[in-house]
């Protein structure tokens, strides 16, 4: 799952075994992003995703005060910033691992460098 600055399109990246730890994840990173900033996440725009539309994650939007932008069903544009981040750097990724013949198991570790860089 990844998170990206809409300003300074600074990215975030956490790997999930299942989409169930959307929220979990969701929260550290509001945690980390509000401490390292000293602000407060304001917006979150998301897909319609099952993940992002839960009970769970609307109680808590409101209980914290973030509005919520929900993009159309299968209209990438609305999140292109999003979408073209993610092609971006899994192009990246695909491109490193098979230059060096890197197996797959490394495909984190590869994503990690990318978003670094």
């Amino acid at each position: 799952m990844s998170f990206i600055d809409d300003y300074s399109r600074k990215t975030w990246f956490y790997f999930l075994h299942a989409k169930s730890e959307t929220f979990s994840a969701f929260k550290s990173f509001k945690a980390h992003v509000e401490k390292e900033a000293n602000a407060s996440i304001i917006c979150l725009r998301t897909d319609r995703g099952g993940e992002f539309t839960s009970e769970e994650f609307a109680n808590y939007y409101t209980h914290q005060g973030i509005s919520r932008q929900k993009t159309t069903t299968y209209t990438p544009q609305q999140n292109g910033v999003a979408e073209r981040k993610n092609r971006t750097i899994l192009n990246a990724v695909r491109a490193v691992l098979h230059e060096k013949c890197v197996p797959k198991l490394y495909w984190p570790n590869a994503v990690w460098w990318c978003v670094h860089v």
